[in-house]
């Protein structure tokens, strides 16, 4: 990486710690809901089965990646790579939008340095997934899991293995907690080995991305580097802190979204590949947008639609998506974004889709009127007369109990070992 201190901040650093305190959960579970929007035409494209398949493959070939980046952002990445303990793979756990806080509510027990167990209290994800049957409870929770909980042991200590206690579907029907695993780091346990699509994101702009650092001069914690926490307290952290754990969430929804489009991308003509990934975005788009906008309590104005873009994770962060906000005027430049491929690649002149579910979440009347080309244009937040109707898309991530999920206040215990 280059020297990350000619780094300016990003967007998010305009935000109150308070507000970015709010806002880095909010991220982290709308990274989970991606799946809920982008599976749900996988489902209909190629089958449950093969749709198992894409969801195994864009998540091992993402989360080592934004794993290792949160480790060094935060300070907790062991001191030689592939030698990480269970508290950093825990720690990594807290921070990673497959895991999302509360919504999906891991319980941690820590032994000793190489052996643990977690189990869920609430697993937002089975909720979902439940009323549709076992088949894709399994799909779920054995298909899905066990490589993908490889490709965290990738991440942090390839010798680590994560196997069940128990697990969906559950029996008794109702059991508590949802599932419960072991983590087990044994030298003679064999390496867990990336997947190929892994290689291929490594080569990504988003992978290899430097963001603004963390001042350790700022008001609060400026690194994860103490004990593992039962819970995060994110209004513990600086503001600076904060910062640039919402743009390194935001590029792991980036890192996921890209091995998504590789995944369907090998089983998809061009054109089916467009389609799903365009209403994989209007969905996660309008349904982030909403919950961003509630919870910064922005107002139903182009000017705070154009406010609710500068914070929403299709243009973050900065240093991934050249964008500046003036009034209710958003401009988009070529950015290493549309390099990826990304989601903002798939905006322009040409299709406004997306960008009209973001401003409408935060009024039905709201619209957007798009100049210039498919990499350089200039977006005008404006008002129509009639409310245009919620597209179909955002309707089939509102299914998700994620839409509507509420955060409560916790507290935060170290956790020691038992």
């Amino acid at each position: 990486m280059t020297n990350p201190g000619a780094i300016p901040p990003g967007r998010y650093a305009a935000l109150s710690r308070d507000e970015l305190a709010v806002a880095v959960p909010e991220l982290l579970l709308i990274g989970q809901l991606i799946d809920r929007s982008g599976m749900a035409w996988c489902i209909s494209a190629f089958g449950r089965e093969e749709m198992a398949r894409i969801a195994i493959e864009e998540w091992a070939a993402s989360s080592p990646i934004y794993t290792r980046r949160m480790q060094r952002a935060l300070g907790y990445a062991p001191e030689v790579p592939g030698t990480g303990d269970v508290p950093t793979i825990f720690k990594g756990l807290q921070l990673d939008i497959g895991a999302p806080p509360q919504f999906m509510d891991f319980r941690y027990t820590v032994h000793d340095r190489w052996h643990g167990e977690f189990h869920l209290d609430h697993c937002g994800a089975l909720m979902d997934v439940e009323p549709m049957g076992d088949d894709y409870v399994r799909s779920m929770c054995h298909d899905i899991e066990d490589p993908t909980f490889d490709a965290t042991a990738v991440a942090t200590n390839p010798k680590a293995q994560v196997r069940p206690i128990h697990r969906p579907p559950r029996s008794p029907a109702g059991r508590h907690p949802h599932c419960a695993w072991t983590v087990i780091i044994d030298e003679s346990h064999p390496d867990a080995q990336g997947i190929p699509l892994l290689a291929d994101n490594e080569r990504s702009r988003a992978a290899t991305l430097d963001l603004a650092p963390i001042d350790p001069a700022d008001d609060g914690l400026a690194d994860y580097t103490g004990p593992l926490l039962s819970d995060l307290d994110f209004a513990a952290f600086s503001r600076s802190a904060l910062a640039r754990i919402a743009d390194e969430v935001c590029l792991q929804m980036h890192l996921l979204n890209r091995a998504f489009t590789l995944a369907v991308a090998a089983r998809a003509d061009a054109d089916g590949l467009l389609r799903i990934r365009r209403k994989q975005l209007v969905g996660i788009a309008g349904v982030a947008a909403e919950r961003l906008a509630r919870a910064l309590d922005l107002p139903a104005t182009p000017e705070g639609a154009a406010r609710l873009l500068a914070v929403h994770p299709l243009l973050n962060p900065s240093a991934y998506v050249d964008a500046s906000i003036d009034g209710a005027t958003v401009t988009v430049r070529p950015s290493p974004a549309h390099e990826d491929g990304a989601w903002i690649a798939l905006c322009g002149p040409g299709w406004t889709t997306a960008l009209q579910a973001v401003v409408r979440a935060l009024d039905p009347c709201l619209d957007t009127e798009v100049t210039g080309t498919d990499r350089d244009w200039r977006l005008a937040v404006v008002r129509r007369d009639e409310p245009a109707p919620e597209p179909d898309e955002v309707a089939v991530v509102r299914f998700s109990t994620g839409s509507g999920f509420v955060f409560e206040p916790r507290r935060s215990l170290p956790i020691t070992p038992v």
